[in-house]
């Protein structure tokens, strides 16, 4: 696996998303994936979901269904790094769209893995090396809707990556952690369910753009 950083992930900063090019692709709503359990943002199961948390967001950045052909098995989920957009690949041609915060300059990586874990409301230890950096983080944080992980968490492979949710949904579309991807707590939760261990996961490198899915490791 190729990284241009092996730090371990997760950065703090919080900024308002920018708007980067868009993909071409005709999109359309997505129906929110039911879940068995209550979510942290309850009015989103009963309408069209405008903001996170009172926070407007973008509609480049919403969840949706585009048209996306690629050769990749339904299933397979491609991060398209420099264009902060995850893809739950369908098949025929249509993929599920999300919008991500990605690694800051210097902490981006590239590769195929698999989804080896998942949680639910994980706990954080930040690594030693962010401790480092930035000394007044805690040294565990319990999860919850304070922890920075978010809602949910899928590890990667045997790497220090996650995708995770985020408290900080301001951050989507921004290069902003470690190397971490993480998505708003309500996209986290859709992505979880629709995912197993076991799963393929292409993270496309800063220096290429995702070549209507068929490029796949860039």
């Amino acid at each position: 696996m190729s990284r241009t950083s092996s730090i371990r992930c997760f950065g703090l900063a919080s900024a308002l998303a920018a708007v980067f090019f868009a993909t071409a692709a005709s999109a359309n709503p997505l129906e929110l994936f039911p879940f068995g359990q209550q979510m942290m943002f309850p009015q989103a199961t009963t309408a069209p979901r405008d903001s996170y948390d009172g926070i407007e967001q973008s509609d480049r950045f919403r969840r949706q269904v585009v048209d996306y052909p690629s050769r990749e098995a339904a299933g397979t989920v491609i991060v398209d790094t420099p264009h902060t957009y995850l893809y739950y690949v369908l098949g025929n041609g249509k993929a599920i769209r999300y919008g991500i915060g990605v690694g800051r300059e210097g902490f981006t990586w590239s590769g195929t893995e698999t989804v080896t874990r998942k949680a639910e409301w994980p706990d954080w230890t930040p690594p030693p090396e962010m401790v480092q950096r930035q000394p007044y983080l805690p040294r565990f944080m319990a999860g919850g809707p304070e922890n920075p992980l978010g809602a949910r968490a899928m590890y990667l492979g045997g790497t220090v990556y996650r995708i995770h949710g985020t408290n900080a949904p301001t951050t989507i579309g921004e290069h902003v952690s470690s190397g971490c991807i993480r998505l708003v707590n309500e996209d986290v939760m859709d992505l979880y369910n629709r995912v197993n261990v076991g799963t393929k996961v292409i993270v496309l490198p800063m220096e290429h753009r995702v070549d209507n899915g068929r490029g796949g490791r860039g």
